[in-house]
């Protein structure tokens, strides 16, 4: 997320901290449908029951084989403090299996993918699956849009709504899920609304709790991989900045080429400082220590091998206004209750102009913004003394797990992972093999699904359906340049 979407993290009490309880829980499910009045009867055709749900529409249903898969509108509150002040449509997909499985909660924090999609845990409990757009991604948006409305509690309270609506149909266990914001998105959901999942798997979720205090990514950047991967990259980004004229000319003729502009950034010179700094840690976000041989060597290579390798990783479209305009949503969270990592890059020290530039560089001026600085210490505070049936999966060479969401005395059967060598698109089935077992099994039997052998021994543990080369895609968003 942040760099390379780089680090996704982060009024009266914060409004995106209020727990689900007293009058907010009231005012959050005053529109709520009850999960009972679904409307048809238990027998009818799946469509029909769902569609009965009241605010539930069908965009369009897409056949695939052993499955229902259908591409849904669910009506939704702006403020679910106060729903009558206007409504917005909200997009969700849902992966029907069968009533008699469980339920996988998945959200990717951004926009829906509307193609047929399992994530992990679907994968390992053989489970329906429910996907969210989240709000304020389009088309998910309110017209017109109060940005104030974007914020952690009021996305939770959009889950619960679903949640509810479909617990009438769906009615055995859930477990929520997501990777990077969507594991974060899980996290705060299970936060606001713990009694609503049986489980909850979250990956590769950043945890920025002291958002002036980011420490612990220039020790991370400082050691992770081999030290001849670390300088090669090291070095293209300052022989980048040494080249600057020469780069930005070719920025200029391309940004050209393709009628690309800079006004929310405030000028090319920043666009392209700001993609450079986010080289180093968008390798190690999605590649390997391994495939530093592709790194080119700073002082032999031509001004167009250094571009091409630093578009390859960082993408000097992102900073354009049409790449940062689909991420608004994300920079705002940025820079209102997420916060994001700056990174010192030492080795630039008098080359770079700007620095890590923040989420308010990336997001149109019209939008208010003002931080939150006790959002994500509640957060984390909660996952510490609350947390039950959580699980956290990490990658060793990820960036984003450098600040990790970490468990305290007062957690009760939760667990983190962390796959060696790993990058952000870490899973379970990439932990050592005694983990992967321990970690399959808790997912099996959060979601009621455990074979006998495997409540016996947890070795047994192994994923309930085949892989599928379509359904099974890992759609790791290369989420570029989040700054805080």
């Amino acid at each position: 997320m942040r760099k390379a979407l780089r680090g996704v993290l982060p009024l009266a009490l914060l409004i995106g901290t209020v727990s689900a309880t007293g009058a907010t829980a009231g005012a959050a499910t005053a529109a709520e449908p009850a999960a009972e009045a679904a409307g048809a009867p238990a027998t009818a055709d799946i469509k029909d029951r769902i569609l009965a749900i009241p605010g539930m529409s069908l965009i369009e249903e897409k056949p695939y084989p052993g499955y229902r898969f259908f591409v849904l509108n669910y009506t939704q509150p702006v403020d679910h403090r106060n729903p009558r002040k206007g409504t917005f449509q909200q997009r969700l997909t849902l992966l029907h299996k069968d009533t008699s499985r469980p339920t996988v909660f998945f959200t990717s924090g951004y926009g829906l993918n509307t193609n047929p999609r399992r994530s992990e845990p679907t994968a390992i409990v053989d489970g329906n699956q429910v996907s969210m757009e989240y709000r304020f991604f389009t088309p998910s948006r309110p017209a017109p849009a109060d940005w104030s409305k974007l914020d952690i509690w009021q996305a939770a309270s959009d889950q619960h709504r679903i949640h509810r609506a479909l617990k009438g149909i769906y009615d055995r266990k859930w477990v929520s899920t997501g990777g990077s914001k969507g594991g974060m998105t899980a996290t705060y959901y299970e936060r606001f609304y713990p009694r609503d999942m049986d489980g909850v798997v979250a990956y590769v979720a950043p945890n920025d709790v002291r958002n002036d205090e980011d420490s612990a990514y220039d020790r991370f950047l400082a050691g992770v991989g081999s030290k001849e991967c670390r300088d090669r990259l090291n070095g293209v980004q300052k022989e980048a900045l040494v080249r600057r004229d020469a780069l930005s000319k070719i920025y200029t003729d391309w940004a050209a080429a393709n009628n690309r502009t800079f006004n929310t950034i405030g000028s090319l010179d920043r666009a392209f400082e700001a993609v450079v700094l986010d080289y180093t840690w968008g390798y190690w976000q999605y590649n390997l220590d391994a495939n530093c041989g592709v790194i080119p060597d700073a002082k032999t290579a031509t001004d167009q091998e250094l571009w091409n390798s630093i578009d390859e990783i960082s993408g000097f479209s992102f900073y354009t206004d049409q790449g940062l305009a689909p991420y608004t949503p994300y920079y705002y969270q940025a820079g209102t209750e997420l916060g994001s990592p700056d990174v010192e890059q030492p080795h630039l020290k008098g080359l770079s102009r700007y620095g890590y530039q923040p989420p308010r560089n990336f997001v149109p001026r019209d939008i208010p913004m003002r931080f939150k600085k006790n959002a994500m210490k509640d957060v984390d505070r909660w996952v510490r003394d609350n947390a039950r049936q959580m699980m956290f999966v990490n990658g060793g060479n990820d960036p984003w797990s450098a600040e990790p969401f970490r468990l305290g005395k007062g957690a009760r059967d939760s667990y983190v992972y962390t796959v060696p060598g790993g990058n952000h698109g870490a899973n379970i089935a990439q932990l050592p093999a005694d983990q992967r077992a321990a970690a399959t099994a808790s997912l099996l039997k959060w979601a009621g699904v455990a074979p006998a052998a495997v409540q016996q021994d947890e070795d047994k543990a192994k994923r309930l359906t085949k892989f599928d080369v379509r359904l099974d895609q890992q759609d790791v968003k290369r989420e570029r340049g989040l700054r805080r």
